[in-house]
């Protein structure tokens, strides 16, 4: 006896097949868009390899070209401890390039390598990204320059500690990525699909869980800053705080519903000099308004140092004004 095989009805079919249609429509608009992407970019990523004191480096990392005329941005920590070193690029070309300037509070370096028409690459804005969207990386992970992977934005306003000497700061805004990051692939380029950068890879946090700096207003001040200076000059208070709600009264009556309390004060500090005390509740600064330590980071840009400013402060439920002269921060 023959066994007869039961075929599915034609409305079952025919919902097969269009779901294998959206799915290959799906798969062909992803793969072109991680293939565009790529194509525009990856003549603008850079393999480097430093050169510290003492010889040439074990490690590796990435770099992207940001002008025709060999400026390219890198992680602070990829060029730590050295001074010049060679960036590869993937038609084969090997420049020379000398660290221009570094900034290890933000993690953000930028050399400058041998060459006059680089492919530079086209800046974008982080703060347009969102949740969920397509990003792709491409750096130097392991050694192999030039190579690509993808991924989403798991996560957008990430928060990544970073320090130089006794000096420390939070890189805000930190954008993370379920692209996979290796080691290598520090300095590289996190890019939108329109293959504009929108971030620069610094950290490895997991498997499945990258981070990088975001380009955005702030970062682009910092490159500018050390391309022209070869440093970051920033202001510096002496305070140590966090973010603390405000009373009912005082939200209301300026506007925003926290503040930043001052929880230590460093020994000779200016805040300290000025008369901070502990447990003050800084609401503005200079005029800038501020609810947490982003804020505060964000408004102690280099103008300050030397200059009296205004500090706006709540004590024992009463709003107090404070003159504050900021030092310069040194590390």
């Amino acid at each position: 006896m023959v066994a007869l095989r039961e075929m599915p009805p034609p409305e079952a079919a025919a919902d097969d097949a269009l779901t294998l249609a959206i799915e290959d429509e799906a798969l062909d608009a992803y793969s072109s868009a991680v293939s565009t992407a790529a194509a525009r970019l990856i003549p603008s990523v850079a393999s480097l390899r430093v050169e510290r004191r003492g010889g040439w480096g074990a490690g590796s990392g990435s770099a992207v070209a940001f002008t025709p005329d060999g400026f390219l941005v890198t992680n602070a920590h990829v060029v730590a401890g050295a001074e010049r070193g060679t960036a590869t690029f993937v038609d084969g070309d090997e420049l020379g390039f000398e660290v221009v300037g570094r900034d290890p509070l933000s993690d953000l370096a930028v050399v400058r390598a041998a060459g006059t028409d680089l492919a530079a690459a086209p800046l974008g804005d982080a703060a347009r990204l969102r949740v969920g969207q397509l990003v792709v990386a491409i750096g130097n992970p392991l050694g192999f320059g030039g190579s690509v992977t993808a991924g989403v934005v798991s996560a957008l306003g990430r928060s990544l500690a970073a320090r130089d000497g006794q000096a420390s700061r939070l890189v805000e805004n930190v954008i993370q990525t379920d692209a996979a990051l290796n080691p290598g692939n520090s300095g590289g380029a996190l890019a939108d699909i329109r293959g504009r950068v929108v971030g620069i890879n610094t950290a490895v946090a997991g498997i499945g869980l990258g981070l990088a700096v975001p380009i955005d207003a702030a970062t682009r001040l910092i490159i500018a800053a050390l391309m022209r200076n070869g440093r970051v000059r920033r202001a510096y208070l002496g305070i140590v705080g966090g973010t603390r709600r405000l009373p009912a009264q005082l939200a209301e009556r300026i506007g925003r519903p926290a503040g930043l309390e001052v929880v230590q004060l460093l020994d000779g500090s200016p805040a300290a000099a000025a008369g901070v005390r502990a447990g003050d509740l800084i609401v503005s600064l200079d005029g800038r308004p501020i609810a947490g330590v982003g804020d505060l980071q964000r408004s102690l840009v280099g103008d300050l140092v030397g200059r009296a400013v205004e500090v706006t402060l709540e004590r024992d439920g009463v709003l107090a004004e404070l003159a504050i002269t900021p030092t310069e921060l040194r590390v």
